[in-house]
């Protein structure tokens, strides 16, 4: 089994279009949806996946719920809603209703309202709802983490995209590291080991998992085998690497772990993460 946990699908020939991908991006800008994601994973063994909601408009999320309830492949919808605005409360009960709906994503901007007391309380709804909060974060922001965690030491933190660190075959960042490391010591907070290709800025990227390894190791020895999380951020990713070779990369870091590893990260993780 594998569940890849951050796959994004849209539709821009709707009557209200999309407010992302950008129109002038010809490889994104396009239809993108499950139908099609199911054919180019099924070789390669996915059996499921977790939608990651980039559009900010409030009825895209209906729009991805709506489409799962047709589409078993989908395990899981992690949404988009303002945590700044009114009316958030009444939104999150609404889409809490869906089993579906397993948390809200984040950006880093967000995280400098850590002295808004209403920002934390609605943080803190997630928590009391059993729901996950995605970070997309830069290495900059994630130092905020930490005190994101020490208030609300319930919620579960999901770091995307390696938190955005540069990926070029050497060890990574020194500032980078030290704070993987402090945000890894709090048992809620996990990470999704995506966005390695995008984060080489190569076309195409380097396909040998050495390349990868010192970024890799760094997440490994901080987070352990319980709170690493696979993802794969398609379509975004097919910009710099075919798909068959993001999931090669860190398949065959893991598998070097075990079967037992391999399994947590492919799938275990994302179940406890997400708790679907």
């Amino acid at each position: 089994m594998i569940i890849d946990t951050h796959t994004h699908f849209y539709d821009p020939t709707r009557p209200e279009d999309v407010p992302w991908p950008n129109p002038n991006d010809e490889l994104l800008y396009r239809k993108v949806m499950p139908d099609e994601y199911k054919k180019l994973t099924a070789s390669e063994g996915v059996t499921g996946t977790v939608v990651v909601e980039a559009s900010k408009w409030l009825e895209d999320n209906q729009w991805i719920l709506d489409l799962a309830a047709d589409e078993p492949f989908i395990v899981g919808f992690v949404g988009n809603l303002n945590p700044n605005e009114a009316d958030f409360e009444n939104n999150l009960n609404r889409f809490a209703d869906n089993s579906l709906f397993k948390g809200i994503r984040l950006g880093g901007g967000h995280l400098q309202s850590l002295g808004d007391a209403a920002f934390l309380a609605n943080i803190e709804k997630l928590s009391e709802k059993d729901l996950s909060l995605d970070l997309l974060i830069n290495p900059d922001a994630l130092r905020h983490v930490p005190a994101l965690v020490e208030h609300i030491p319930t919620i579960r933190v999901v770091i995307n995209h390696v938190a955005g660190v540069r990926v070029d075959g050497n060890p990574p960042d020194a500032a980078w590291v030290s704070a993987i490391q402090e945000a890894a010591r709090y048992p809620h907070v996990y990470c999704k080991v995506s966005g390695l290709v995008e984060h080489t800025g190569q076309t195409p990227a380097p396909e040998d998992v050495a390349y990868y390894t010192p970024t890799i190791d760094v997440l490994w020895e901080a987070f352990g085998e319980d709170r690493l999380i696979y993802g794969s951020n398609w379509p975004v990713s097919a910009r710099f690497a075919q798909y068959k070779v993001v999931q090669k990369i860190v398949d065959t870091y893991f598998t070097a772990k075990g079967d037992e590893v391999k399994e947590k990260f492919f799938w275990k993780n994302a179940k406890t993460a997400y708790q679907f």
